[in-house]
């Protein structure tokens, strides 16, 4: 099977509409790995990502009676603007059927060459079941995304202009895993021409279709995937390409969603490029595979498969990639709820950069912060923890908590009803180690910190919101030490989204 995936790929059609990508060095990357680490630019295809190779492969091979009629497909997104753009190519109709939660950059990229779009269904399972309905009632002939000889011969052109662009022995190739079609074509061709190569493969731990399914010696079906890396959300790999995998793929590996928000940041410090979370997916499967096996000098490939990424993703990504680079350890802590134990706790932590702080008053005996803290690595963390535990403080790890990480980071607050003569101030100060030290040193140990807000956002300066409980005889000090901090302090008690929430 694998030689005919070869002879086709070599006579395929894709550059009458797709581009020979770039095979580009990342010299940061390697240096930070130990390895020379070389990124398959597919992200500079005209819709950026691989898939119109085999999507044009595919319907260019169709006789001309099929294109009359027109195509259908079922996508979350890069298959669906692949067939989409060949389409407008080849003068047919296409009607593409996406799930409703795709994301709205791929939606209208779609729309823009020309393709109809159905909106059907919460996965790609049940977009697919529609465009098959579609396909019965219409006589519209399908487009597999991945489970079709000619889609997979398409993206076998990947490993050919690989072998052609890399100056020698390449040890292994890391590729995204969805349903099959990227890492068959790809593994395929190289096991024809370069045995030795390794092909790895890469799956999101939400969904990992391929990895159950070579373990079971059989085709898994999941019960349900994570939408996170969507371009490779399926339940359950093609029939086709399963066979081919089979015998081509030497190990896959299986990593965490903030990995891949690390691998998204990592590959935009080396090249400037923002990938979507399937698209940096190979990347972050290198980076753990290599660290598991303690790997160096060898010559690595990973595929970087796609750029469509909504800009509001962009958030959870920044916020979730020191966690997934193990460079931020986040933790509760109790501490006792009386004046100066804020303070105290800071000195505790150290001169470790704080990442965020978030406070409310609770009850009069204890208060919980929840904190986040800048780590070299995971044995810090650990070591962190144990000095805050020797120190007396309950301390409970929320790094790897996933429900803490998304929600509870963010609904820390609400009112206090005991807070007495709370006021409430934004304060501005310079984004640097100590600076948040100072200003509580410089604070009465009479006042109590009935609120704290605080989260490193990368920026120049850092802003808090910050609740002090102080008595009216205490006015004039209080002014005295507002002006001595010498911050941009801004009085927020009136405020009336305080008033709403907090007060």
């Amino acid at each position: 099977m694998k030689d005919a995936v070869l002879k086709a790929a070599l006579l395929s059609r894709v550059y009458d509409v797709a581009k020979e990508t770039s095979l580009d060095h990342a010299r940061t990357l390697s240096q930070r790995t130990g390895n020379q680490v070389w990124l398959k630019r597919e992200d500079e295809q005209p819709v950026f990502s691989f898939k119109i190779r085999g999507a044009y492969n595919k319907m260019a091979s169709l006789d001309s009676e099929f294109l009359k009629r027109g195509v259908v497909a079922s996508s979350a997104g890069n298959h669906a603007q692949g067939v989409a753009l060949s389409a407008q190519r080849l003068g047919c109709r296409a009607v593409i059927v996406m799930p409703t939660p795709t994301p709205a950059i791929k939606v209208e990229a779609v729309r823009s060459f020309g393709a109809e779009v159905i909106l059907c269904g919460d996965d790609y399972d049940a977009a697919y079941a529609k465009a098959r309905e579609v396909e019965a009632e219409e006589g519209l002939t399908f487009i597999h995304p991945y489970d079709d000889p000619a889609v997979i011969a398409g993206q076998g052109t990947i490993a050919i202009e690989i072998l052609r662009q890399h100056p020698g022995k390449i040890d292994a190739i890391y590729v995204a895993v969805g349903g099959g079609g990227l890492i068959s074509g790809i593994g395929a061709c190289i096991k024809e021409l370069m045995p030795e190569v390794r092909i790895i493969g890469v799956e999101p731990e939400d969904a990992d279709a391929m990895a159950r399914s070579l373990r079971a010696g059989e085709i898994v079906t999941l019960d349900r995937v994570g939408r996170f890396a969507d371009g490779v959300a399926v339940r359950r790999v093609g029939q086709q390409t399963f066979e081919i995998a089979k015998e081509v793929i030497d190990e896959i590996v299986v990593v965490s969603n903030d990995e891949i928000c690390a691998a998204m940041k990592d590959i935009f410090e080396d090249r400037r490029c923002i990938l979507e979370p399937s698209g940096a997916l190979a990347y972050a499967g290198l980076k753990r595979h290599i660290s598991h096996h303690g790997w160096k000098d060898k010559e690595l490939v990973a595929i970087a498969c796609g750029a469509n990424i909504n800009f509001d993703s962009l958030r959870h990504v920044s916020e979730r990639a020191e966690i997934g680079e193990h460079r931020e350890a986040i933790l509760a802590v109790t501490i006792p709820e009386r004046p100066g134990s804020f303070l105290q706790f800071c000195r505790a932590i150290g001169d470790r950069n704080v990442t965020e702080f978030n406070y409310r008053y609770e009850s009069e005996s204890a208060a919980h912060v929840f904190v986040g803290v800048k780590i070299a690595n995971l044995d810090e963390s650990g070591r962190l923890v144990a000095e805050l535990r020797e120190q007396g403080y309950d301390v409970l790890d929320l790094t790897q908590n996933e429900l803490a990480k998304l929600h509870i980071r963010h609904m820390v607050g609400g009112r206090a009803p005991g807070a007495s003569h709370e006021r409430l101030f934004q304060v501005s100060f310079p984004e640097r180690a100590g600076a948040l030290l100072q200003f509580l040193e410089k604070m009465s140990a009479n006042w109590n910190i009935s609120l704290f807000h605080y989260r490193n956002h990368g920026s120049d300066f850092g802003h808090v919101l910050v609740g002090i409980q102080v008595p009216e005889r205490d006015e004039d000090a209080f002014q005295r030490f507002i002006q001595s901090t010498g911050y941009e302090c801004i009085e927020e008690t009136d405020n009336p989204a305080c008033a709403l929430f907090l007060s």
